[in-house]
């Protein structure tokens, strides 16, 4: 399939670089990455799915690069969501099919739950619902110890520095703690460097934990338009790894309700995959989702 067509998308006097792959009359597939990762993290899913009929959009989210970090600083998650209607607006599309990884994830199932007329259907990897995260936390107590880094992230300028000190030592710290099976090459290591290497991408990456995931959001002593309940009309699937060193498995025990999901839900688990189950495991998770776009 190739590096796919570049592409920019706008809202909000904001620009968004993307790649797009397949027919560009076909219907329509956002694919959204996550943290500390960049859009060709779907590399492996690209391909299958235009063959399957689909024009796949890989954006850049918000503040991953300088033309789309807003002068206001907001990364809030709504604003996040929002993002998604704008691009789907500029691109004079009704609707989407939505597929996310990490904070992608968190992306595209807040967008189901409240644009639901722009959303065909909803795949979240590695991620379980967020308004029921609170409730989950207090049941497996371990998610705060794996979550370590979102306490740290807190911190001012320390956690800045200690993403651009030693190479980038500590988002190569983190892919091999979340997904220990999965080794970077030299050419992704690369392409991830080359990504938080711009200016300004660190604090806008850090900013989606300073405005998204404090402790008291974690804990539910604050509640945000993301944590509120919210059915997601759109069929959704929770799609993720056993040995996900990022997220326990157990989280996606206390999260996923049917009554949120009027529209239907499934959850997969791949046994020995990690947080990055879509590079480890790309033939499973594309089978997957081309499933559950049939549906």
């Amino acid at each position: 399939m190739g590096d796919g067509a570049p592409l920019s998308l706008h809202t909000k006097g904001l620009r968004f670089s993307a790649r797009q792959y397949g027919d560009p009359d076909a219907p329509v597939v956002l694919c959204l990455h996550g943290f500390p990762d960049t859009p060709s993290t779907f590399r492996h899913q690209v391909g299958p799915l235009a063959d399957a009929g689909h024009r796949v959009i890989t954006p850049t989210l918000r503040g991953y690069e300088p033309s789309s970090q807003p002068t206001d600083g907001d990364h809030t998650l709504l604003t996040l969501a929002a993002d998604v209607v704008g691009w789907l607006d500029h691109l004079g599309v009704e609707r989407a099919h939505l597929i996310g990884h990490d904070w992608g994830a968190a992306i595209v199932g807040l967008a189901a739950a409240r644009f639901p007329d722009r959303v065909d259907t909803v795949a979240s990897l590695a991620i379980p619902a967020l308004p029921r995260i609170p409730t989950a936390v207090r049941r497996v107590p371990k998610q705060l110890l794996l979550s370590w880094y979102m306490s740290f992230f807190q911190l001012p300028v320390v956690p800045e520095r200690a993403l651009a000190a030693g190479g980038g030592r500590l988002i190569r710290r983190l892919w091999r703690t979340w997904s220990p099976g999965y080794e970077l090459s030299a050419e992704e290591w690369r392409g991830l460097r080359a990504q938080f290497d711009q200016p300004g991408v660190v604090t806008s990456a850090l900013a989606y934990y300073r405005q998204n995931a404090t402790p008291p959001i974690l804990l539910g002593l604050r509640s945000t338009p993301a944590t509120e309940r919210a059915e997601v009309a759109a069929p959704m699937l929770f799609l993720h790894g056993s040995d996900d060193g990022c997220m326990d498995r157990r989280m996606f025990d206390h999260t996923i309700d049917e009554g949120d999901h009027p529209g239907g839900v499934r959850r997969i688990e791949l046994a020995g995959a990690g947080h990055f189950l879509h590079l480890e495991r790309p033939d499973e998770v594309n089978a997957a989702l081309l499933d559950h776009l049939r549906r």
